[in-house]
């Protein structure tokens, strides 16, 4: 069994030379209710709390998170059997030791089970596996089990990572002046993510880009955050033209999908969902009539000048000319480019 408050209590009693008769008056209960609450059989109502801490000076924070301790303990143990088992439970699905060496989570405890428990709650930011539960079911995703399980993870320490970030208030009538900005950023050398989370964090939008726990190969998701659309991306980008489709990918669902994601964290969306945010991130880095006089010659010198002309990186156009198969990911052609 676990340890509540109630055990605490007796400490504080004998070490005090107070008897429980005397305590029980002083509560102004009887012997019986006094018996029932060191014997951990009454939980203690706020009130009641609070009582205690007005006689002993204990802490009510203390009071609480002893009683809270006892909960979940006995909880998990009828639930798990025993808290072996929880551990074992914990580290196969929510992979405590790479949550660990990632320094996502700091465990205060890791030989302890209910411990760990704890602080997984604490950094996914839900009361339990159930409220966990209606957490996955508003995450669009197509993949269940340990998957799921990965992916909330992260996001959880996404969530956690753009307290770091002060965005200013969303306009969705500024949406095009940020495209417009995003491609002429484009057009310089390389990726600068710091950048671009300035630009975005300008235009109302948080932006994290986080590795991903490991055997996941999801890319990003687009949710809302309060007012303010929030855009994660993995580091499961391997060119210029992977990562700027990625984000501009997520941006399409910010254009289309925004009233959806203040409810759902999306993902993998319907087949529409993802078709039209694909559609958004191929118009948007090389248009329908540029990308037609490409396709009409593909010699490296005219994509030169076509890059030039419309200002669009070279990593762009031979990312799509490799994508439509018109020339191969490991020509000379794409690896010259492709971090443009």
């Amino acid at each position: 069994m676990s340890i509540g408050f109630g055990s605490y209590l007796k400490d504080y009693l004998e070490f005090h030379n107070i008897s429980q008769t005397e305590f029980a008056n002083r509560l102004n209960i009887s012997q019986k209710h006094m018996n029932e609450i060191l014997n951990e059989k009454q939980t203690l109502t706020l009130e009641m709390t609070a009582s205690i801490y007005q006689l002993t000076g204990i802490p009510i924070e203390f009071i609480i998170k002893a009683e809270c301790r006892k909960y979940i303990t006995d909880k998990l143990i009828k639930e798990y059997g025993n808290l072996n088992e929880l551990n074992k439970y914990l580290k196969k699905n929510y992979y405590l030791k790479e949550l660990e060496e990632r320094n996502w989570i700091k465990f205060n405890n890791k030989t302890n089970a209910v411990q760990n428990y704890i602080d997984l709650m604490d950094f996914l930011k839900v009361k339990d596996f159930e409220a966990l539960e209606r957490i996955k079911e508003k995450t669009l995703f197509k993949k269940t089990g340990n998957d799921l399980n990965k992916l909330n993870l992260w996001i959880a320490r996404c969530n956690e990572m753009t307290k770091n970030q002060t965005v200013s208030a969303y306009d969705k009538d500024n949406f095009l002046f940020l495209i417009d900005d995003l491609k002429t950023e484009s057009y310089k050398k390389g990726i600068d993510l710091e950048k671009i989370q300035g630009l975005l964090n300008s235009y109302g939008i948080y932006f994290i880009v986080e590795k991903a726990l490991s055997g996941t190969k999801v890319r990003g998701c687009f949710r809302v955050k309060g007012k303010n659309p929030a855009i994660y991306l993995t580091k499961n980008y391997s060119s210029k033209d992977s990562f700027y489709f990625e984000l501009f990918h997520e941006l399409g669902h910010c254009k289309s999908d925004f009233n959806e994601a203040k409810n759902k964290v999306i993902v993998e969306g319907t087949d529409l969902l993802e078709k039209r945010a694909d559609d958004f991130a191929l118009k948007t880095m090389i248009s329908d009539d540029v990308w037609n006089e490409i396709i009409n010659n593909a010699s490296e010198k005219y994509c030169l000048q076509i890059s030039k002309k419309y200002k669009i990186p070279m990593s762009f156009i031979v990312g799509r000319l490799a994508k439509f198969k018109i020339i191969k990911y490991d020509s000379e052609l794409y690896n010259k480019y492709k971090m443009d």
